[in-house]
């Protein structure tokens, strides 16, 4: 069979770098959004499909991708809400026998574009001396895609977790005996979420903007909040939410959840110049004193001063002193930047899981 032809075409940030490639995935004449860049070794399927990504284009730093394909137990979401995908070598035989397809037919698949052959390294080393920064790429001329880059607004001050929230609210069953009752607010929630939360009772999934007393009315146990995208400042009705159920039910709350439990503590959220993005990050618990090395997917931050005297923070990124979790001052409610759910890893701090479970029986929530 003959071999497809290639698709030239280039990436242009809104800065005038330009770098060429090679077309791949979903066909377009463009694509735009925020770029980014992330360092996963492994789990590209899944960085891929987890909504946290909506209006972001996703630059992988390692070199090779795709070689072990594709499957559908690895996916996050019923989408991807990603803007593209930028990689060095795209592997066009996969090899692992839990394939079920290759990446760049996943793509397509998915409707997701990308762009491959191209440096990146460069572009890495571009993204952390300028931060995060509208780009398009596609087959235009450079010119052409260097006005949808500039047009581009990037993730500030817009609600992407209004586009990606599930569409009805559903129930997951738990796969053990236990009987809690517990109400996820999906800003975006990865389905390995519901995996873990399922081991701790029923999970009733509601909507981002699911009124308090709808939430209530489940008589939960406990309330998770999920992660989700972009700026946590442009979700106020969420965080008026939160703020109510903090002392009524216990609330755990991951990554954007975690950046909106800040804010409903009256905390500031502030933007971080090229985010954390990969499944290498050390994080210290100030508590146990233990060191884990967790994955992270996150732009935004909480300042743990704005929250003093209200919240402790509890975990703090060992790479650049980032708050990393919150405790709330006399009150059944914590939360943490980073994912202990994380698939495919690293998994050391899967025990938060156990933390939430014993403050939903009342036995405090000490690690």
């Amino acid at each position: 069979m003959a071999a497809a032809p290639i698709r030239e075409g280039a990436l242009v940030l809104a800065d005038g770098s330009v770098f060429e490639g090679e077309l791949i995935g979903a066909e377009t004449d463009v694509a735009s959004g925020e770029v980014v860049f992330n360092t996963v070794l492994s789990g590209y399927q899944e960085v891929i499909t987890d909504p946290s990504y909506a209006g972001q284009i996703i630059t992988f730093t390692a070199a090779h991708i795709g070689n072990y394909g594709v499957n559908a137990t690895d996916a996050e979401s019923r989408a991807a809400f990603c803007r593209g995908v930028v990689v060095r070598d795209l592997a066009r035989r996969p090899s692992n026998h839990r394939a079920e397809g290759d990446l760049d037919a996943h793509l397509r698949h998915l409707g997701v574009p990308g762009i491959a052959g191209v440096d990146t390294r460069r572009l890495t080393r571009r993204i952390r001396d300028v931060g995060a920064i509208p780009g398009a790429f596609g087959s235009l001329a450079a010119d052409a895609l260097a006005d949808a880059a500039a047009a581009e607004p990037g993730t500030d001050g817009i609600d992407l977790v209004a586009q990606v929230t599930i569409p009805e609210n559903y129930l997951i069953e738990p796969t053990t005996a236990a009987t809690r009752d517990i109400v996820a607010l999906d800003f975006g929630m990865k389905r390995n979420i519901g995996r873990h939360l399922a081991a701790l009772g029923r999970v009733h999934v509601v909507r981002a903007d699911t009124a308090i007393e709808e939430i209530l009315a489940r008589s939960p146990d406990g309330v998770f909040l999920s992660n989700g995208p972009g700026d946590p400042e442009t979700v106020p009705y969420a965080v008026e939410t939160i703020r109510r159920l903090v002392g009524t039910v216990p609330v755990f709350g991951i990554c954007l959840g975690h950046q909106l439990l800040g804010r409903a503590m009256g905390g500031e959220t502030v933007k971080l110049p090229f985010g954390h993005h990969g499944g290498n990050h050390p994080v210290k618990d100030l508590e146990t004193n233990r060191i884990e090395i967790t994955s992270q997917n996150h732009n935004f931050a909480v300042s743990a001063d704005s929250v003093s005297g209200v919240a402790t923070m509890t975990h703090v990124n060992l790479n650049d002193g980032v708050c990393e979790g919150l405790r709330v001052d006399g009150e059944r409610a914590f939360s943490v930047q980073h994912h202990p759910e994380a698939n495919p890893g690293p998994h050391d701090s899967r025990h938060l899981f156990a933390r939430f479970a014993r403050m939903m029986d009342g036995e405090g929530g000490e690690a």
